[in-house]
């Protein structure tokens, strides 16, 4: 793979790493030489998150840290400076979906939301984009979503946070191209990690299925694969863009 696409001495901070897309996007950066800190509030799955990327030999930090909070924040970003000495990459993937019909969002509901998948992305963005138009150099990936983009049912407050993501990818794109940072965000349908897999089993998953060309839902290597490109100077030219991994779905 790294005959086509390095990341070999690049710096990165990955968020949500513990499991699922999070963790295979610190894996798969690993696999392209990059030094990662990895994020969660799982303590136990990031740890053998690090323990997996450093059997393969490379360098990887755990830090469990509330990125909902701004104290938790900055003191991530300067701990990660501290062990790596600067900040190529930014993954923002840490989130949640708390699914509820629209009428029945509950306040604590819509606001955990918001910080997690909203508020955290900006700020973290903010405080690493600091250190990044300092050094007139970074790239920032933002998970977003299919629901950021097309309504799904009973994903009011997360389909909200979502375009949020995409709205301010395009913003900071816009604000930050002058400083040679690029800020990109993907847009995938429903993968197949332990949640993906236990919502989306039975007769629910069959038949949102039927809506995807390609006729399978991502897998987390999906994901990841994308992102190291995005993070890779194989994409010096995109910024401001959500790519979609759906598989087709919003393709009609």
């Amino acid at each position: 793979m790294r005959q086509f696409l390095s990341l070999e001495g690049k710096k990165a901070i990955i968020t949500g790493a513990a499991k699922g897309i999070g963790k295979s996007i610190a894996i798969v950066f690993a696999q392209l030489g990059a030094e990662s800190t990895l994020v969660d509030v799982d303590q136990a799955g990031l740890e053998e998150t690090v323990g997996e990327i450093r059997n393969q030999g490379q360098k990887a930090y755990p830090v469990v840290a509330d990125i909902t909070d701004i104290k938790s924040i900055e003191k991530l970003v300067e701990e990660s400076i501290d062990k790596m000495g600067r900040i190529d990459i930014l993954v923002n993937n840490a989130g949640i979906a708390l699914t509820n019909p629209a009428e029945k969002v509950t306040e604590e509901q819509w606001d955990k939301t918001m910080a997690v998948n909203l508020k955290a992305v900006f700020f973290l963005s903010q405080y690493v984009g600091r250190h990044m138009i300092q050094r007139r150099y970074g790239k920032i990936v933002n998970i977003a979503s299919q629901t950021g983009i097309v309504a799904a049912e009973e994903h009011a407050a997360y389909a909200a946070s979502k375009a949020g993501v995409v709205g301010l990818t395009k913003v900071l794109a816009l604000e930050w191209g002058k400083y040679n940072i690029n800020v990109n965000a993907v847009a995938p349908t429903v993968i197949m990690t332990p949640m993906g897999k236990k919502v989306w089993s039975g007769e629910k998953g069959e038949k949102f299925l039927q809506k995807i060309p390609l006729g399978r839902f991502g897998e987390p290597e999906d994901v990841a694969h994308l992102v190291a490109f995005l993070s890779s100077d194989l994409a010096n030219m995109m910024t401001g863009a959500t790519v979609m991994i759906d598989g087709g779905y919003t393709a009609q």
